[in-house]
């Protein structure tokens, strides 16, 4: 193992340096809620509310506090084909629980949306939100303070990071998450982009199109594209909080049932009761989160994980920057070509060597933190094993793949498939911005063209579809941020872009929104603060101005003479207000921050700038 690098470091020290004040009042508050957990203040009353449900040998248990008493906080709809086998979950973890001498309940639910159901859709604008409603949902399921351990179902993309802010809120607790898998793969990717770039030009019709979609998302689990789904399994481990190479195993299958086990056995051995208590509170350490960070620039991850580290590290006390992401991304290969940027999905690249080779090329390299806590033991050596099934059906862990399977889909650190990870920080004089460029080819990172600036991303596709797109241009979807509208992904827009990019014209995207982990090679700076609705110079922008996105030398600029001294235009924004929920949200629209600091609603912005 190398020595480790100095970008590494000096991140890592620059985070805790910033984070001083921040970081101790959180420990703060953790020592208080430990203290008050072992004192057990429950009254008679209490108690036996508590267990007034439970079997008489649980009963027993929780009320003479013996052992652990897992709470289970699940985010299971049958809606989602990702949280569909979190079904069966409780009953197998109430059992394995008994088995060691402890005890399960299941503490609450959490709402969970599907991003895929409602892309382009009104719902889309609660998606952001619902990863702060989460964090609340699962604080109010765990403020029965009952529980010694928590243990967290979830996976897709709001729901992981939400689940973290509240196991970072009640840090006290030893956590652990447990997932449910990828579906088997489908039609392939390249194969799903084709038909959807064909039916945006008529080609084919919504029959067609409807068929290959199905043919994509066709079983349980996660969609196999590497999405902001699969990327919170990734980090999920690079942070400890998983056990090792859980990520990407198939539901239903025995090795996905006995790493569930496996999950529940660790958690109770983390308990105070079990003599090592071991509070995620330690586990979430600001190594943990750089790791987390290293682990998305290697592996070609989600750009709303830069949203998302960002507010889950802010409710353990680390406040991370832009420059940090900026930083790592410099320093650390592309190690892996994983849809949309390559042609593989998750199966392939974890049959490939998956998570378990990456962090073990990178730790060799130096670019991982390797002393630090998990769930799995302290350092991170841990997760370059594999898990295994044994024939007596319990989970063992041996070394994983030392050499990748597969060169299409993973490569070692020092024959990477590019220098840095392609998450880059934009900045000029509309702002700052981020940019993923894994999947943007190097001739296409450079754009200069004039704006088109749009409203409504509606509109964008009314304007392609009537030509008028036909052109060198950039696209400026703005009043698409917190703020304005809940920060939508538009990745509906990704394939009527990629049409015009490969009808040969300079086109990029520049918007104050998101855009889905599955967006690709059109080059877009995405999450541009100040956003519109704050009165950001994205609002200044007008109809043919120049602009410039040089993502290698990571500037975004307008090239207009006056623009300094532009006033920033309004929009009508009452019909976000009302309709598919959005009413019950105003209060989030009012309360969040920027996207530079992750978009919270549940913090102080002023204590994160």
């Amino acid at each position: 193992m190398s020595e480790s690098h100095p970008t590494l470091r000096a991140v890592t020290e620059r985070i805790k340096q910033r984070s001083h004040k921040t970081r101790a009042h959180y420990l703060d508050t953790v020592q208080q809620a430990a203290q008050r957990s072992r004192q057990r203040p429950l009254s008679c009353g209490n108690l036996a509310h508590a267990v007034a449900a439970v079997p008489e040998l649980d009963k027993l248990r929780i009320v003479e506090w013996t052992a652990g008493n897992i709470g289970i906080v699940t985010a299971y709809n049958d809606m989602l084909s990702a949280h569909q086998p979190f079904e069966k979950y409780p009953e197998l973890i109430r059992q394995t629980a008994r088995k060691a001498g402890g005890t399960a309940q299941v503490a609450g639910g959490v709402p969970a949306m599907c991003d895929g159901v409602t892309q382009g859709q009104p719902g889309m604008e609660l998606s952001l939100f619902s990863r702060d409603v989460i964090a609340m949902a699962a604080g109010i399921a765990l403020s029965h303070d009952v529980f010694d351990a928590a243990v967290f179902l979830g996976v897709c993309d709001k729901i992981v990071p939400g689940l973290v802010i509240a196991a970072a809120t009640f840090g006290h607790l030893p956590c652990i998450f447990l997932p449910a898998g990828p579906m088997t793969s489908g039609i392939s990717n390249d194969a799903k982009s084709k038909v959807r770039q064909l039916y945006v030009t008529g080609q084919v019709g919504r029959k067609e199109l409807l068929d290959v979609e199905m043919q994509s998302y066709h079983s349980v689990g996660t969609c196999t594209f590497y999405g902001t789904a699969n990327t919170n399994q990734m980090l999920m481990e690079f942070m400890g909080l998983q056990l090792p190479g859980s990520s990407f195993i198939n539901p239903n299958t025995p090795l996905r049932e006995a790493l569930t086990v496996a999950g529940i056995q660790r958690a109770l051995a983390m308990t105070r009761q079990s003599g090592s208590y071991k509070p995620v509170s330690e586990i979430l350490s600001a190594e943990a989160f750089v790791n987390g960070m290293v682990g998305l620039n290697a592996t070609g991850g989600s750009t709303n994980l830069v949203l998302h580290i960002v507010a889950m590290a802010r409710a353990a006390g680390w406040l991370i920057r832009p420059e940090d992401f900026a930083d790592l991304s410099r320093m650390t290969p592309l190690m892996a070509r994983v849809y949309p940027n390559g042609s593989a999905d998750v199966n392939h690249f974890h049959a490939a060597g998956g998570l378990q080779f990456v962090i073990r090329e990178l730790l060799a390299a130096g670019l991982l933190h390797e002393d630090v806590e998990t769930v799995a033991g302290r350092g991170l050596t841990h997760y370059a094993q594999e898990a295994f099934l044994n024939a007596d059906g319990t989970v063992e862990w041996r070394e994983g793949a030392s050499v990748s399977h597969d060169h299409d889909i993973l490569r070692p650190y020092h024959d990477a498939f590019q220098p840095s990870g392609g998450l880059e920080r934009l900045q000029g004089n509309m702002g700052e911005a981020v940019i993923k460029v894994s999947a943007v080819k190097p001739e296409k990172r450079f754009v200069e063209a004039p704006a088109r600036v749009f409203h409504d991303q509606q509109d964008v596709k009314k304007a392609f579809e009537a030509g008028e797109l036909n052109q060198d241009c950039v696209c400026v979807v703005r009043f698409q941020g917190p703020k304005a509208n809940g920060m939508p992904e538009l990745h509906s827009l990704t394939p009527p872009l990629s049409v015009l990019q490969e009808k040969g014209f300079k086109v990029a995207l520049v918007t104050d929104g998101r855009m889905s982990g599955a967006s690709g090679k059109v080059p877009a700076a995405i999450h541009l603060s100040p956003e519109a609705a704050d009165g950001g110079a994205i609002a200044c922008i007008q109809d043919g101005d120049m602009i410039r996105l040089d993502a290698d030398n990571g500037i975004l600029e307008v090239l207009a003479p006056n623009f300094a001294q532009r006033s920033p235009v309004k929009a009508d924004l009452s019909a976000n207000d009302c309709g598919m929920g959005r009413e019950l949200f105003q209060v989030f629209r009012q309360a969040v921050g920027t996207a530079s600091n992750g978009a919270i609603s549940l913090f102080n912005e002023g204590a994160v700038s």
